[in-house]
């Protein structure tokens, strides 16, 4: 049987979900999507949010909130997705492309500001020839790519509002807080453990974003088949997204897409500890290998969203090896900014586009599927 690259996890909670609200007859933007909200907020803990159609329009209306002006610069790193792209045309603001590492796929303090520097150079040499050029950095975009987290409070430092877009990161807090639980189990009955560990790691500590934006989408880590949260941890910045508050039902979620969503907060701690189980047995198999894993920059913060290789071998090679024993793979930077071929400064991004390949993994594999997986890992060209 053919074992996909992806498969969203929609049990029967999420199925009934959606049926009452059809059964009801409630699926335009209503009550459901305020319960959507109310029921990420005891999640995230965000002062507040809006629940929007798409990350597309999620990404719009927080650049807007930020009150960009055409012909502004916006960071984004050259693995983002495609669709940063469009919205960036759409509100007439030009893409400043920053590269990753070999060992991590998002963008480092020391990378944005080379990237920074190297542009304003470039714009000070066409001042000098004579042509007008200006140079305003309104906004720095931070996608956890492959669900990695960037250190967005060392990012925030340099002075520029950044958005960050955990769509493919939600709940890398909890691995932290599950591990931490099972070592506070050990510890109960020690007299000097007054605090809670996982009482110690909040979203709110974890955020450093103006705005964050959290797609629920297919293939993100929480899904209500399409749609977005946008929202903001502190009451300062939520102002600016609070003149937002009466959008036309046509940029809202619908009711019936957040009944799916809902039942995806509830359900995401159990998912997110099926993904980790799943995820050492694959990192066990990938050492008897000589393909390379990404590197999270703290190992408690990384949610399993994916298991990628960085590979020694052709991608071509790799994905037909495992296509013949009915496992599909993928490129995993395909739909990224550089996989459209456009960031000729991004050299290793670009490489990485080439050599990177995503495996299957979701919590509905079932036990043999993924020890065909694993034996796959450890037998790769």
């Amino acid at each position: 049987m053919k074992i996909e690259v992806y498969s969203p996890t929609i049990r029967r909670k999420e199925m009934d979900a959606v049926l009452t609200a059809m059964v009801e007859e409630k699926i335009g933007p209503g009550d459901r999507n305020r319960l959507l909200i109310q029921t990420a907020k005891e999640h995230l803990r965000f002062d507040y949010a809006l629940a929007l159609r798409s990350p597309a329009v999620a990404l719009f209306q927080a650049l807007k909130a930020l009150s960009v002006k055409p012909d502004q610069y916006v960071i984004i790193s050259a693995l983002s997705p495609r669709y940063y792209l469009q919205v960036l045309q759409d509100l007439h603001l030009t893409p400043l492309y920053c590269d990753v590492s070999y060992d991590f796929p998002c963008m480092t303090r020391d990378l944005v500001e080379a990237a920074i520097a190297k542009e304003r150079e470039i714009c000070t040499g066409r001042m000098i020839a004579g042509g007008s050029s200006t140079f305003e950095i309104a906004a720095i975009v931070l996608h956890h790519t492959l669900g990695f987290k960037p250190d967005a409070a060392s990012i925030s430092e340099i002075g520029i509002p950044v958005i960050e877009d955990i769509s493919q990161s939600y709940g890398f807090w909890l691995k932290s807080e599950i591990k931490k639980e099972d070592a506070s189990s050990e510890d109960k009955h020690s007299k000097n453990k007054t605090t809670s560990d996982s009482q110690l790691q909040t979203p709110n500590s974890l955020f450093s974003g103006v705005f964050c934006i959290l797609g629920l989408e297919e293939r993100d880590m929480l899904t209500s088949g399409g749609g977005a949260l946008l929202f903001a941890m502190n009451r300062k910045d939520s102002t600016l997204l609070r003149n937002f508050a009466s959008l036309a039902d046509e940029y809202c979620l619908p009711d019936i897409n957040s009944a799916l969503a809902v039942v995806q907060f509830k359900e995401a701690q159990r998912n997110l500890e099926r993904r980790n189980d799943i995820a050492e047995i694959f990192i066990k198999a990938s050492l008897r290998t000589r393909h390379k894993r990404f590197i999270p920059i703290n190992d408690n913060e990384y949610c399993n969203y994916s298991f990628s290789l960085v590979l020694e071998t052709g991608l071509k090679d790799v994905i037909a090896y495992a296509k013949k024993k009915e496992i599909i793979l993928e490129n995993a930077f395909e739909n990224t900014a550089s996989g459209a071929g456009i960031t000729d400064n991004c050299p290793v991004s670009n490489s990485l586009v080439l050599r990177t390949v995503l495996f299957p993994l979701y919590p509905r594999l079932r036990s043999q599927d993924i020890e065909r997986i694993s034996r796959l890992v450890m037998t790769l060209p």
